[in-house]
């Protein structure tokens, strides 16, 4: 059963979304990581880039597949979670505590889904 926490937004393309102290973190589901597989490499922009909603910032490889990662929001990255470049699999183990980018001045954001309605996306894609 996968798990979708209550205090996060989602994307209809599995990123969460969490505000905390005026930046979004942004990372990928349980349902995503789940749908990977194994997760042996991230791909990540570096902090200063700009990301722009509903296009691809990163991507991650698994045993299965490259799959890119859309942002949920458009603004720049403050930060990166170098944390998953030495350690890909944390986001296996723990989706929702790796995050891969913080941004801020966020000028943009996707139509987000609370966790009910994303519960509804991944029924649908089962």
């Amino acid at each position: 059963m996968a798990n979708y926490p209550e205090e996060l937004k989602y994307s209809k393309t599995h990123e969460w979304v969490k505000e905390e102290d005026g930046l979004v973190l942004i990372g990928i589901s349980d349902f995503a990581q789940d749908s990977l597989g194994d997760i042996v490499f991230v791909n990540l922009p570096e902090a200063g880039d700009e990301v722009t909603a509903g296009e691809a910032f990163a991507d991650v490889e698994s045993v299965k597949a490259v799959s890119d990662v859309f942002s949920p929001v458009s603004g720049i990255v403050e930060e990166v979670n170098e944390a998953l470049a030495d350690d890909p699999a944390l986001v296996n183990s723990d989706p929702y505590g790796s995050w891969f980018i913080k941004v801020k001045e966020v000028t943009e954001k996707e139509e987000l889904l609370d966790a009910a309605a994303y519960e509804e996306v991944c029924k649908e894609e089962e």
